[in-house]
């Protein structure tokens, strides 16, 4: 369904009336395209606390943005612009990238604020803030005090910045292994992820060179719950790029399901996620291995606790939870996926959050949080394989669609970007996770919400 007060927003007479209401004013959003790919801009490399030891030129040098030099030197300290780039006087930059590892105490945290006091303003709409910072050093409170503090200034500017801008904050000890995080995060796939903390751990090695054209070239994916939806979205996304997608549906979503993988060049694969055998007949149909596989499946069954029967708890606890988990162990004991494979299993901000009428929905989401952050490090170990998670905010879907006038506005409002996210925004941060040079990435649970005002 068309958001039609973000579309009035756009007009004059909109700005106009919603400025004197102090109503939101989303800002129409700059998704990936064929035709535009990058953001549209120069990107702006500042440094707060000192000098890091990441090298970072390379990599941003790859992001697909001309690097480039502004006065923050000037203004702060030790906060400098990068050596090379456009002039003075050029537009405003389309992202900025502050280096603030090396920020170890209170009175460092200053020249965070003053290398970008002077730029926030200039961001293009749009645009991308994204504040590197280091692990937590657990020896040191004062640095751990500073570099905690980090993620309350990343939220809270996120929640301030407008005009579809996003800030979020990637910690980090090898620039190499964080390549394909701050390709995602400088980049119109990113739109919809705002106010996020990313861990990124050292680099992995598996295979040959990364083809970031096709990444997924000669893989195997298999998304469940793929006949519709984000399911369906997600499928389209990794085929993009390269992957054979097998699109997983229940038998009832048969047609559907031959129909998404037919337009993908995929192959279709229907049965019920819950049956005791699912993991075994997957991996019987898949002889040859599978890379990425992808727990998108999932159901609702609302109603407060004092009036929900014990079949709609677990129902949901079945489809959305336990057949994740035992899904997942069955393909890792059968050597399923094979070294360097990807799993993404969707969580929800519901189970990050809460939500009313949603106690089985919350706690299967947050269920499948947990999951990840205890099996990511052992999956890893033992397989090679990478555990993450997407959480979704709200969606614009036909689910989402259903919902009464009032809430869903609600709901579309209620996050920093003020609009719901696309299906695509989803796809776009499960193909991140899933990509090959993602293997630094393990055990995090990334909000697709815009920064609900909701939860952490």
């Amino acid at each position: 369904m068309a958001d039609r007060y973000l579309s009035f927003t756009a007009t004059a007479p909109g700005r106009f009336l919603t400025a004197r209401l102090g109503l939101p004013q989303p800002s129409a959003l700059n998704r990936w395209t064929a035709g535009h790919p990058s953001l549209e801009g120069h990107l702006l490399h500042l440094t707060a606390g000192g000098p890091s030891g990441l090298d970072l030129a390379p990599v941003l040098a790859r992001s697909g943005l001309p690097t480039a030099t502004e006065a923050a030197g000037a203004t702060a300290g030790s906060a400098t612009g990068s050596a090379h780039g456009p002039a003075t006087g050029s537009p405003g930059p389309a992202a900025v990238v502050l280096d603030a590892t090396g920020v170890r105490d209170v009175d460092a945290l200053a020249e965070v604020h003053a290398a970008l006091h002077p730029v926030v303003r200039s961001v293009a709409a749009s645009g991308r803030i994204v504040v590197l910072g280091a692990p937590l050093d657990t020896r040191d409170h004062h640095q751990a005090a500073a570099q905690q503090a980090l993620e309350g200034f990343v939220r809270s500017l996120g929640k301030e910045i407008g005009r579809g801008r996003t800030v979020n904050l990637v910690r980090l000890t090898d620039a190499s292994a964080a390549e394909s995080t701050l390709r995602f995060l400088l980049s119109p796939k990113s739109a919809y992820v705002s106010g996020q903390v990313i861990g990124v751990g050292t680099a992995e090695r598996h295979g040959g060179p990364v083809d970031w054209t096709l990444p997924l070239a000669g893989r195997t994916a298999l998304v469940t719950g793929a006949a519709r939806g984000i399911g369906a979205a997600v499928a389209e996304t990794l085929a993009r790029d390269g992957a054979h997608v097998v699109v997983l549906d229940v038998p009832q979503a048969a047609e559907d399901a031959r129909r998404v993988a037919a337009r993908l060049g995929g192959s279709a694969l229907t049965l019920d996620i819950t049956a005791a055998d699912a993991g075994e007949r997957i991996a019987a149909e898949l002889p040859d291995g599978l890379d990425v596989l992808i727990h998108n499946a999932g159901i609702t069954r609302d109603r407060r606790l004092v009036n929900m029967p014990a079949e709609r708890w677990s129902s949901v606890l079945d489809v959305n939870l336990a057949s994740v988990l035992r899904t997942t162990d069955a393909l890792l004991a059968k050597g399923a996926l094979r070294t360097g494979g990807r799993i993404v299993a969707t969580a929800s901000i519901a189970g990050l959050a809460g939500n009313a009428g949603q106690t089985n929905y919350g706690a299967s989401k947050a269920g499948v949080a947990g999951m990840v952050r205890a099996l990511a490090p052992r999956a890893h170990a033992e397989h090679g394989v990478t555990v993450n998670a997407v959480a979704p905010g709200f969606i614009e879907t036909k689910m989402t669609a259903a919902v009464p006038l009032f809430l869903r506005e609600a709901g579309r409002r209620m996050n920093s970007l003020a609009q719901g996210g696309l299906p695509v925004d989803v796809a776009e941060t499960t193909a991140w996770l899933a990509h090959p040079a993602s293997g630094s990435v393990n055990g995090q649970v990334v909000r697709v919400c815009g920064q609900s005002l909701l939860g952490a």
